[in-house]
C-alpha cells in the first residue's frame, strides 16, 4: 500500500492512516482509511475529529474516488461510544456523532466500509452510514444491543436503520438486538459482499464506483435520497421535542390505563 497521509487521534496514541491499495495507476482514486485507537475504536470526540479531518483532506486535496474505511485493529471495527465519555461531553451527539453520520451520509463520493471485526451499536450506525458495505465472512458480529442495557437509540440512530433496512431486518435489529455474523449479514442485506480487501476492490471496479462522484453531484444525489435521514441530524431540538411530547402521551395513557386497572379491581372486589 502507499500511504498518503496520517492523522493522530491524541487520546489513545492511535491513528488514521490514508494509503492507496497499491501503486498501480487504477488504485491511484481508491482512500483507504484504516484507523487504530485502542482498544476497541470508540467513537469519541477526539476520534471523530480526526475521522472528519481525514474526509476532509481527501475531499479537497486529492481527486475525486472512493473512500474506504477499516480498522487496523483485528477483532474490532468499532465497539461504539465511551458510554460514560459521551454522557460526560456537553452536546456530544449534536456536536460530534451526528456530525460523523452525517458527513458519511452526505460524502461527495462514495463509501465502502470494510468490516473486518465486530461492530457494535455506535460502529453498526457508522457502518450503516456508508453507501456499501463488506463484512469478514468468519469473524465478528454488528449488533444494536442499546436494548439489552437500556439505553434508548435517539432518531438518527434509528432513521439509518429503517431507510436502509427491510422490515423484517429492522425489527429484529432493534427489538431482538440480533447478532448477525458476516454471512447472515449478507442475507438480510445489510451488507454487499462478504470478503476482505480483494473483494471490496472488485465491488468498487464492477460497480464504477470511481468514476462516480465525477460530476460532482454525488453528495446532492445522497441528500435527497436520505432527506428523512438527513432531517433527523440537523435538527435535533426538533428530536428532543418530538420525544418529549411522546413521554407526554405515554403518561397519559399510562395514568389513564390505571385509573382503568384500579376500577376494574374495585369493581370486582364488589362481586
Amino acid at each position: 500500500m502507499t500511504t498518503l497521509f496520517t492523522v493522530p487521534i491524541a487520546s489513545t496514541g492511535g491513528s488514521i492512516i490514508c494509503t492507496n491499495p497499491s501503486a498501480a495507476k487504477e488504485h491511484q482514486t481508491i482512500y483507504v482509511l484504516t484507523f487504530t485507537s485502542p482498544k476497541d475504536n470508540r467513537l469519541t470526540p477526539v476520534f471523530i475529529d480526526a475521522f472528519v479531518l481525514a474526509l476532509d483532506i481527501i475531499e479537497h486535496r486529492y481527486p475525486k474516488g472512493v473512500v474506504v474505511t477499516t480498522s487496523g485493529i483485528t477483532k474490532f471495527y468499532s465497539n461504539g461510544l465511551d458510554l460514560e465519555l459521551a454522557g460526560s461531553t456537553e452536546g456530544f451527539l449534536e456536536n460530534w456523532l451526528w456530525k460523523l453520520f452525517r458527513r458519511f451520509l452526505t460524502y461527495p463520493m462514495p463509501t465502502v466500509c470494510l468490516l473486518n471485526g465486530h461492530a457494535f451499536a455506535g460502529g453498526f450506525m457508522l457502518a450503516m452510514y456508508h453507501d456499501y458495505r463488506i463484512m469478514n465472512p468468519d469473524r465478528g458480529f454488528v449488533c444494536v444491543n442499546e436494548l439489552e442495557f437500556g439505553v434508548p437509540l435517539q432518531t438518527p440512530m434509528m432513521s439509518i436503520f429503517r431507510e436502509k433496512l427491510t422490515p423484517i431486518t429492522f425489527r429484529n435489529v432493534v427489538l431482538e438486538a440480533h447478532r448477525f455474523g458476516g454471512r447472515n449479514a449478507l442475507q438480510a442485506g445489510i451488507v454487499d459482499a462478504v470478503g476482505g480487501i480483494e473483494e471490496t476492490l472488485a465491488l468498487i471496479q464492477e460497480r464504477k464506483l470511481q468514476t462516480k462522484a465525477a460530476t460532482g453531484i454525488y453528495g446532492t444525489m445522497k441528500e435527497e435520497m436520505y432527506a428523512r435521514v438527513l432531517n433527523g441530524l440537523n435538527d435535533h431540538s426538533g428530536n428532543l421535542k418530538w420525544r418529549e411530547n411522546v413521554e407526554n402521551k405515554n403518561e397519559s395513557v399510562s395514568k389513564k390505563g390505571l385509573e382503568n386497572v384500579r376500577e376494574f379491581e374495585k369493581n370486582k372486589a364488589k362481586l
